[in-house]
This record gives structure tokens, C-alpha cells and sequence, in this order.
């Protein structure tokens, strides 16, 4: 009885008026999300023209949360970008040498018989950096180091915006005075693109572990990616930001000059 009540019930007829309606706000939805789209894509810098602004008046946009800027990096854009800039003799603000990340790494190759090694340097990683850890599996197999394919031997944070910002000022001004017998980074080690990479023998430079209650000292290597291209111009940013290099040995670049 109920199903033929139904079959009997009018469909509801729209007049020209509601079709025309309900057309005009679905296009002016579509016009909002596409706008809010353009926006968001001009404002996070990865659009391939750019905008109709100058690019000397701008630097790429950084995922900073809302309301919160790295004090390093509110150093880097009033300071140490003009005394870079005219150091190297660059004018276009985007063509200044930059770092776009920050990689942290543990071996661990006596965590194959000790486990608790590795949970370990995942949880002291984890409190230095900031962020979660991810464990790092062998790639190949050793038979004399008796390891197999698949085995976690390590770990490695990688940082970018305002972890990695907020990382390389607690690095330089925080965990590398601390350093015992330290007599400056050497230059040397840039690969040949301005790639920086620097050793620690010990995580208890960095006061988030307490040496008291660490059972396992490891050593970590850090590794600092940029945008210059060479090694001068890498030094040069680094040199900038306050990283405490060795005056009594010249740089490569310096030599080859």
C-alpha cells in the first residue's frame, strides 16, 4: 500500500527561475575554489612564472605556521641576505645562495646484536631534531660485517622550513661550542655543489640528551643542502649564518684563486 502511495506522489517541478538560480551558484562556486586555488599556488612560490611582482622584492615563501618566524631565519632575511648578497655581488634576491634542507643521519652498525641501540638513537634523534626519526635499512649484504639486506642499521631525520631553521640555530650557536677540543669546521668539506657535511661524536652536545642518563654514545653526521652551486658561495652562506670555520686553512676555492 505504502509503494503505490509512492508511485501516486508528483515529482516536484522546478520553475525556469530556481534552474536558473541554482546555475548561477554553482559557477560562482567554481569561480571561489579556483581563486582560492590560484592563490594558493602564487602565494607558495612553486609556480613556474612567478607573479607580476618584482622578484627583487621577494624571496621564496617558507612554511612557517601562522603567527611564527624562526629567529634565524628573521636573521637571515634583515641581515645576512644584504651582507651576502653584496659579498657576492648579486642583486636578484632569488639568485642568492639559500638552504633548502637539513638531513641528520645515525649509523648504527652495532645495533645487528644490540636492539635497544637503535631505539635508542630513533628516541634521542627524535628529541634532538624535533621530529620523527625513520629507521634506515641495509641495502645490500655484507658477509664479513654479517650483515643481510633488510637489517635496520641506522636512522636520519630529514628537516626543512621551520624545524630545519630552528635546528641549524640551536646547531651553531647551542651544540657546537660544546664540542670539547673544538678548533673550528673544516672547509674542506664541501662536495663540489655547496653541499656542507659535518661530523658530532657525541649526541650529548645538543642539550636535549642528558649525558646522566644516556647508555649508548653515538656520533651523528649532518649534512646541509643549499642552493649555491659551488663551494665558494656555500662557504660563503654558511660563513654568513655564523658556522665556525678554520681561518688557518684556506678553502679550495680560495687555493685554486
Amino acid at each position: 500500500m505504502a509503494k503505490e502511495e509512492k508511485e501516486k506522489k508528483p515529482k516536484a517541478v522546478r520553475t525556469p527561475e530556481e534552474i536558473e538560480a541554482q546555475k548561477a551558484a554553482k559557477a560562482a562556486k567554481q569561480a571561489e575554489h579556483a581563486a582560492a586555488a590560484k592563490a594558493q599556488k602564487s602565494g607558495s612560490g612553486e609556480g613556474r612564472g612567478g607573479s607580476k611582482e618584482s622578484d627583487d622584492e621577494k624571496t621564496p615563501a617558507q612554511p612557517f605556521p601562522q603567527g611564527y618566524v624562526p629567529r634565524l631565519y628573521k636573521r637571515y632575511q634583515d641581515q645576512i641576505l644584504p651582507a651576502l648578497m653584496a659579498e657576492l655581488k648579486i642583486k636578484n634576491r632569488l639568485a642568492a645562495p639559500r638552504i633548502t634542507k637539513v638531513v641528520v643521519s645515525m649509523g648504527l652498525g652495532k645495533a645487528i646484536t644490540e636492539k635497544p641501540r637503535l631505539e635508542a638513537a630513533v628516541k634521542e634523534l627524535t628529541a634532538i631534531t624535533g621530529q620523527k626519526a625513520v629507521v634506515c635499512q641495509a641495502k645490500k649484504s655484507v658477509s664479513n660485517f654479517k650483515l643481510r639486506e633488510g637489517m635496520e642499521i641506522g636512522a636520519k631525520v630529514t628537516l626543512r622550513g621551520a624545524r630545519m631553521w630552528e635546528f641549524l640555530d640551536r646547531l651553531i650557536t647551542l651544540a657546537i661550542p660544546r664540542v670539547k677540543d673544538f678548533r673550528g669546521l673544516s672547509p674542506k668539506a664541501f662536495d663540489g655543489r655547496g653541499n656542507y657535511n659535518l661530523g658530532l661524536t657525541e649526541q650529548t652536545v645538543f642539550p636535549e640528551v642528558h649525558g646522566d642518563v644516556t647508555n649508548y654514545h653515538q656520533g651523528m653526521g649532518i649534512t646541509i643542502v643549499t642552493t649555491a652551486g659551488n663551494d665558494e658561495f656555500g662557504r660563503a652562506l654558511l660563513a654568513q649564518m655564523g658556522m665556525p670555520f678554520r681561518r688557518d686553512e684556506p678553502s679550495p676555492a680560495r687555493k685554486a684563486g
